[in-house]
């Protein structure tokens, strides 16, 4: 007995009713990996050849003299700062927002930021002389000031919520008191400070490059140790606690290793806002099923991007006047991040 024709095939061209399978996620990664290579050779290029003198590629390390030491004592250095400042900041993000489960706690809601700011920005009015060597110790004060008072006032982060409530007022405080610095200060002293607040690369050189490596071999084992707990704190504070995470404990050493790793690059290049925001968001956009083991280098490799793509227009949108790197990261950052906010379920 024959089939009716239809009825158990298909026609012939008709579409399959199988719906397609999901993107593999090996293809996803190798084209986040792509885009992100070419985002920081673009970036690099960009850094090391474009300004006053353009220096071409095949020169960049064989040229005269001038060009020489203009590629490899200055924009070698500020390239350099800014990739390990951008990792620093994007991995800084992911590391708070999944210890507190709130993909709005970033830096600059916490006091971390302003508590660092703070630190560096007080001798300075105050007419203090300090050593560049101590400035790191000085913003890592400030920033354990700024998240010292908003673990205590929220209850020793209890609530993740309230953590983050309790960090916004906190970090409004300092701010608070960093404008009362800035009456206070001189004209010339008022410059200094207001671009370093907005967050500056412009005239670092080698030695603040040198100055943030004895740090980051701190930051960086306790970042590999960190990312499995907040991998199991992203549950929820009772099923951590059922797995035997030490929550609250958990939650306090997670805060440590964000200041050691916004601390140092806030003393050197200012508080660089929205660059902790961004690059966990994008971490997790573009790679939706993995976990704060994954997304930890993938925050890292885009905070990178995102600081040496910034630094760009602030390097040439105005030449000879140099603009701070902060403010294009917030211009960069606030419609990307509002962006990704809207389209994340």
């Amino acid at each position: 007995m024959s089939t009716p024709t239809g009825i158990l095939e298909p026609a012939a061209g008709a579409p399959s009713a199988v719906p397609p399978g999901p993107r593999r996620p090996g293809a996803r990664r190798w084209a986040q990996l792509s885009a992100l290579a070419v985002l920081l050779v673009v970036a690099s290029w960009c850094a090391l050849c474009l300004g006053t003198p353009y220096v071409p590629p095949h020169r960049l390390f064989g040229g005269d003299e001038i060009a020489r030491v203009v590629v490899t004592e200055l924009r070698v250095p500020r390239l350099v700062l800014a990739l390990v400042a951008g990792a620093c900041l994007g991995a800084a993000g992911l590391v708070l927002q999944e210890a507190l489960r709130n993909p709005l706690a970033v830096p600059e809601m916490l006091g971390v930021s302003s508590g660092a700011a703070l630190g560096v920005a007080a001798p300075l009015v105050l007419a203090v002389a300090v050593p560049a060597a101590v400035q790191p110790l000085l913003a890592i004060g400030g920033a354990v000031l700024g998240g010292g008072l908003t673990l205590l006032a929220a209850g020793l982060g209890r609530s993740p919520s309230a953590v983050l409530l309790t960090g916004a007022a906190v970090a409004a405080a300092l701010q608070a008191a960093l404008l009362v610095l800035m009456v206070m200060a001189d004209q010339l002293d008022l410059q200094l400070i207001y671009r370093y607040l907005l967050g500056s690369l412009s005239a670092r050189t080698w030695e603040d490059v040198t100055g943030l490596w004895p740090w980051l071999l701190i930051a960086v084992p306790a970042l590999v140790l960190c990312a499995p707990v907040l991998a199991v704190l992203r549950l929820g504070d009772d099923d951590a606690e059922a797995l035997g995470v030490r929550v609250h404990r958990a939650r306090f050493a997670a805060l440590a290793v964000a200041v050691v790793l916004i601390a140092p690059v806030t003393a050197v290049c200012g508080p660089v806002a929205w660059v902790g925001f961004l690059a966990p968001h994008l971490a997790r956009r573009l790679n939706p099923r993995s976990d704060a083991v994954r997304w930890l280098p993938w925050s890292a490799g885009w905070g990178a991007a995102v600081v040496a793509v910034a630094d760009v227009p602030a390097r040439l949108a105005l030449a000879p006047v140099e603009t701070p790197a902060g403010a294009w990261t917030a211009l960069l950052g606030v419609p990307a991040g509002v962006a990704l906010l809207r389209r994340t379920r």
